[in-house]
């Protein structure tokens, strides 16, 4: 089937100590760690990077400062990475490593690996869910807080690119590597679906800043209350929100936006759209609004409409 998720997404840094507070308070699970490099898992075992001297033989950073240098994608079996391997190889070079990895580089610069996805084992546990009238799915048992959440995956990437080469940009990912466009925003950038997920998207190629950087990464976690109480503790340990809480259009997932100090944003995600064959590719003339809603009230009013 080919890729099957994200397998490894790695960042340089400058501040090693900070990152890992950052991601220790996001709810990842520190493996590793040593005087200029750390790795965290999901519970999904999908591993986050994080280097101060990042390996010399990646390709040079798209952007000053921290950022991603390289996003790993799991593929399913061998002959499907070797087959994925020679279509990258077709015209730059690809590096083995002794871990598996085949490494190269996008259209963009941006580092690519690819390597056989981790079998995780990991069972999420059914989503809490709101009781209503007739769908009652809660009986004799109260809500309480989810406590620290833990991100069950990296669920997408999104990575700014330039305007100038954003076809052959997108094209690199679609007719090599099997991705497939799910909604194609004329204006801003290109949502796509790898093969063996069926999250609306797992990669945007977002070109609406016409610059190359890290945009942001995406953690799912179980639902809404996660959402929101994972959010209200990374402001309780000192970061700073990047976007009030909301449901965005494209995806429909619930969202709340982190800076990072590893460069760009992380988010917290939550019930995204799920699409098959049938969903098609869908082209926007036009940009839809960034969110359905976002957390509002009255305290947003204008001076004086306050009561």
């Amino acid at each position: 089937m080919g890729i099957q998720r994200i397998e490894s997404v790695t960042y340089s840094v400058e501040d090693l100590s900070e990152s890992v507070r950052f991601f220790e308070d996001f709810g990842l699970t520190l493996v590793e760690r040593d005087s200029t490099r750390a790795v965290f898992e999901t519970l999904a075992k999908q591993t986050l990077h994080l280097d101060t001297e990042p390996d010399p033989a990646l390709p040079p950073p798209v952007e000053p400062g921290p950022t991603i240098r390289e996003v790993v994608w799991g593929v399913d079996t061998p002959a499907e990475l070797e087959r994925l391997v020679a279509a990258v190889a077709a015209d730059r070079p690809v590096r083995r490593t002794d871990d598996g990895v085949c490494h190269s580089v996008d259209e963009t610069g941006f580092g690519l690996g690819l390597t056989l996805a981790r079998q995780d084992g990991f069972e999420p546990a059914e989503p809490r869910i709101g009781n209503t009238a007739g769908h009652v799915r809660r009986w004799n048992e109260s809500v309480t807080s989810v406590g620290r959440v833990r991100p069950i995956r990296m669920c997408h990437v999104a990575l700014n690119i330039r305007k100038e080469g954003r076809e052959e940009a997108t094209a690199f990912y679609v007719d090599r590597l099997g991705f497939t466009p799910t909604d194609i925003v004329k204006p801003m950038g290109v949502f796509m679906q790898c093969e063996g997920d069926d999250d609306q998207h797992n990669l945007l190629l977002c070109h609406r800043p016409d610059r190359a950087g890290v945009n942001h990464t995406s953690f799912e976690v179980p639902g809404f209350d996660d959402v929101i109480e994972g959010g209200n503790h990374m402001i309780s340990q000192g970061w700073r929100e990047a976007r009030r809480l909301g449901r965005h259009t494209v995806g429909s997932n619930v969202f709340r936006f982190i800076h990072a100090p590893c460069g760009g944003r992380v988010e917290y995600a939550a019930d995204m759209d799920r699409v098959d064959a049938s969903y098609g590719t869908r082209v926007h003339e036009t940009t839809p609004p960034h969110h359905i809603w976002t957390l509002r009230s009255s305290r947003d009013a204008p001076d004086g409409a306050e009561s």
